[in-house]
């Protein structure tokens, strides 16, 4: 089922790299930009996640909570968040189930496609951005959209 703006985000709970869980639902009143991507240490996705840490800070500054998901454990997000140091939660989405719940997971690769969504504070999808996994995204209308 393909997901649209306006409708109610899907919500999910998945662990964080120190094993939290964190729940969408439980993030209401804040707006919540989730950054799905293939995998933790690959080029196209580390340089992604790198431009969000150095030029979008703005998106935090605005009050959003920022989440990438992955495929990758809580162990491999967690060595690749100290080693770049990101600054943002990384949750682990190892069997696909939420990339699927967001119309993102491609199954012959066995991981998401890159995708991105903001959610807005009643919990409501207000932007999306969906690129194959080859082709990264440019994130500079992201900002506009968090509320």
């Amino acid at each position: 089922m393909a997901i649209e703006i306006g409708q109610e985000a899907p919500d999910f709970t998945l662990p964080d790299e120190n094993n939290e869980e964190v729940t969408l639902s439980a993030l209401r009143g804040t707006p919540v930009v989730l950054v799905f991507y293939f995998s933790d240490f690959s080029g196209i996705c580390t340089d992604e996640l790198c431009v969000i840490r150095d030029d979008h800070s703005a998106w935090i500054e605005k009050g959003a909570t920022v989440l990438g998901i992955s495929r990758d454990t809580r162990f491999v997000h967690a060595a690749f968040k100290q080693h770049e140091g990101i600054p943002f939660t990384l949750l682990a989405d190892m069997k696909g189930e939420v990339a699927r719940a967001y119309d993102t997971w491609n199954d012959a690769l066995g991981a998401a496609e890159r995708l991105t969504a903001v959610i807005d504070r009643d919990g409501k999808i207000a932007y999306l951005l969906k690129n194959p996994i080859p082709d990264a995204r440019d994130h500079s209308l992201v900002e506009a959209a968090i509320n």
